[in-house]
């Protein structure tokens, strides 16, 4: 009687039905999306930098991929001078040299109630900003960087602008830059960012 139980518990385990355990983003609609195909990035409370921040070599003549927010991104800082630093979401460092040198991302931050997005750039080691519009949370947004000799230039939905490039590689050579909270501060609370490179 003992084996036969035994054996019942093993085939059960066996054979019983798995469920794969996915986010689910809530967008305004009241709708639900499913993230298998997004790559999920935390950026923990107390810190600057999101998990899986690997060193990954890149060369990209575009960079395109889709990005989605929760309500972790709304957020306040300490000192509400630093509202209105510009976090990072994602892009390269460029010219074979270090980010803060060279390189070209999105950018993004809450604020005047409101998630902001924004092309981000150093050429070098000048940094410069540009915001390309506000987006929904739980909205999916396309975006891209397309290198050019002279320019950068960004894609938020369809919306076109640049900013320039003085980097001499003809393609923009260098690393993968991942989110990263911050600025002066580190994340108030943990913050959850999807990412899908196309």
């Amino acid at each position: 009687m003992k084996n036969i139980i035994c054996l019942t518990g093993l085939l059960l385990v066996l054979f019983s039905c798995t469920k794969e355990n996915t986010s689910i983003l809530k967008s305004p609609h009241g709708t639900t999306t499913p993230t298998t195909q997004f790559t999920k990035y935390t950026i923990r409370q107390g810190q600057n930098y999101c998990d899986g921040n690997n060193f990954v070599p890149t060369s990209y003549s575009q960079l395109n991929f889709v990005a989605k927010f929760d309500s972790t991104a709304i957020y306040s800082t300490v000192n509400p001078d630093n509202q209105l630093d510009i976090n990072k979401l994602y892009g390269f460092a460029d010219n074979n040299s270090t980010h803060q040198q060279f390189s070209a991302r999105f950018g993004w931050r809450w604020s005047d109630n409101a998630l902001r997005l924004f092309g981000y750039v150093y050429n070098n080691g000048i940094r410069d900003s540009k915001e390309l519009g506000i987006v929904k949370i739980g909205a999916e947004n396309n975006c891209s960087i397309k290198v050019n000799p002279k320019s950068y230039v960004f894609s938020l939905n369809g919306i076109i602008d640049s900013l320039p490039r003085t980097s001499t590689t003809a393609k923009a050579t260098g690393y993968k830059l991942y989110p990263y909270f911050g600025g002066d501060e580190t994340a108030p609370h943990t913050i959850y960012i999807w990412i899908k490179e196309l």
